[in-house]
């Protein structure tokens, strides 16, 4: 089960971001195997900038 605070992310990330549904689920695959969390593992896949990863950090600490 996902969070509440993951489902605004996840909506966050498709909404704004343009984040593919299928490269987020691979995502939290990753996550599940204590990777790390959602942002830095879209990033170190290149599913995200640097940019889009520092705009997703200043939004988690305003939700």
């Amino acid at each position: 089960m996902i969070s509440n605070d993951y489902t605004k992310l996840i909506r966050f990330l498709q909404d704004e971001l343009l984040v593919p549904p299928g490269a987020i689920k691979r995502a939290l695959q990753q996550c599940k195997q204590d990777i790390g969390p959602l942002p830095m593992v879209l990033w170190q896949e290149g599913v995200v900038s640097l940019k889009q990863l520092e705009r997703i950090f200043d939004w988690m600490e305003v939700v």
